[in-house]
């Protein structure tokens, strides 16, 4: 319900916080309530039986009866029973401001049969403690196994009751899930009984949490519990962008805060006139170009002097009475006898460049050392190099002298010894 700035309507509903600044009471927290009768010392004559238990952190609630030995008070850890062991958590509300939770939640007193035993004692909290460190190790290997399997679904959450004997899966899927084989490969590994409960996206944003663009809490894991449909028509009404990453949340879906003002928009808006996207002149045929609803005034440009021509902005009731002279077939001269126009042209501002000398390249003195180096290094390759060259010209011309000189020799010799042989012959 909120803190002590909230006021329900006869409805039992929480109308919303009407202060001006923050909630100073610590009671805009995850589903928190606050029992502000709690506080004051008055004797209740006809006390209720029924209290609201809150699970982990807010997480989940329930209504339970109190009987008089468990003598447990609002914020007490209690102990209460289920159908299959029990279960810890910490009365969040009691008293006759359980009547409005319970209507509320549309239930009815009868439906309530589970008790709550006993104040929770040391020995409890630590095997919750237990419990709730099992949780995230759980989840993951519950992804894995369902990955394997190939279904189609996200466990996006896991509870374990207070006694580790009952585990509460909580999924997202598109669609239906058979999950019966999974629920076995679970047992078999996990040990306990498994619970599979589907939820909606915006139901897993809430159970997890966040911080929203508006740098608060999420309204979800906050106060919000029931979630309304949001479609883009509330953004046209208040004149935003069409943005889909910007109009939407974290759970995925449209901001459930462009509901939050939609009312105030539809009321201002049914002041304007309809159908006044184009009024007629006899200097041209105007534009609409943007509606600022709370000022009430139009702005308008003449279609051949739009983007770098006049703007003139025009109250409801001007563009109400220009209307009814295009109605009866008539035009006014212009828009000039009817308010001053302002120019629609920015001045350019000239753009920045930031000094990064420095920041980004190294030190003038290290990248000179560096290129030094480099050329010494180059150098040097290109000395072995020129020398490698001249040395393997040199061995290929001794090669070429040493065999030229046998072969000229030999040749020689082969000459000579073929002359003597003629001469022998001849003689």
């Amino acid at each position: 319900m909120g803190c002590t700035g909230c006021t329900v309507a006869s409805n039992g509903k929480p109308n919303g916080c009407r202060s001006n600044g923050g909630c100073a009471t610590g009671g805009c927290n995850r589903l928190n309530t606050f029992d502000w009768l709690s506080s004051m010392n008055i004797q209740d004559s006809d006390p209720f039986d029924i209290v609201e238990v809150s699970f982990k952190n807010g997480a989940r609630k329930g209504f339970y009866r109190k009987r008089d030995h468990a003598q447990a008070e609002t914020g007490d850890v209690v102990v209460v029973e289920t159908g299959n062991g029990f279960d810890i958590g910490h009365i969040s509300l009691s008293g006759d401001l359980v009547r409005l939770q319970l209507k509320k939640k549309k239930t009815k007193e009868a439906d309530v049969l589970h008790e709550v035993i006993r104040k929770a004692n040391e020995r409890d909290m630590e095997r919750l403690a237990e419990a709730r460190s099992l949780e995230h190790r759980t989840m993951v290997r519950a992804r894995a196994i369902a990955r394997t399997l190939g279904l189609e679904m996200k466990v996006g959450d896991v509870e374990y009751q207070g006694d580790k004997r009952k585990a509460t899966f909580y999924y997202t899927a598109d669609g239906r899930v058979d999950f019966r084989e999974l629920i076995r490969h679970y047992a078999k590994e996990f040990r306990i009984k498994i619970e599979m409960r589907q939820i909606g996206a915006r139901q897993e944003s809430a159970r997890i949490g966040g911080i929203g663009s508006c740098g608060r809490e999420l309204c979800c894991s906050t106060w919000l519990t029931d979630f309304k449909s949001v479609s883009t028509s509330a953004a046209r009404y208040q004149n935003l962008a069409i943005n889909q990453a910007k109009l939407s949340g974290q759970c995925g879906r449209l901001k459930c805060c462009l509901n939050y003002e939609l009312d105030t928009y539809m009321e201002a808006l049914e002041n304007f006139p309809e159908q006044a996207d184009k009024l007629y002149t006899h200097a041209g045929t105007a534009i609409l170009l943007k509606t600022d609803i709370f000022k009430g005034i139009m702005y308008y440009a003449y279609d051949h002097e739009r983007g770098r021509g006049k703007v003139y902005p025009l109250n409801v009731e001007v563009v109400s009475k220009i209307r009814n002279i295009n109605k009866q077939g008539d035009k006014p001269q212009d828009f000039a006898q009817f308010g001053a126009a302002i120019t629609f042209e920015e001045p350019e501002e000239e753009i920045q460049f930031a000094d990064v000398t420095g920041e980004i390249e190294l030190p003038e003195e290290k990248k000179r050392r560096k290129k030094k180096k480099k050329k010494r290094s180059r150098g040097k390759n290109r000395g072995n190099r020129n020398q490698n060259r001249s040395q393997g010209d040199k061995s290929r011309d001794d090669r070429k002298g040493k065999g030229g000189g046998k072969r000229g020799g030999n040749r020689s010799k082969n000459r000579g010894n073929r002359n003597n042989n003629d001469n022998n012959q001849k003689n």
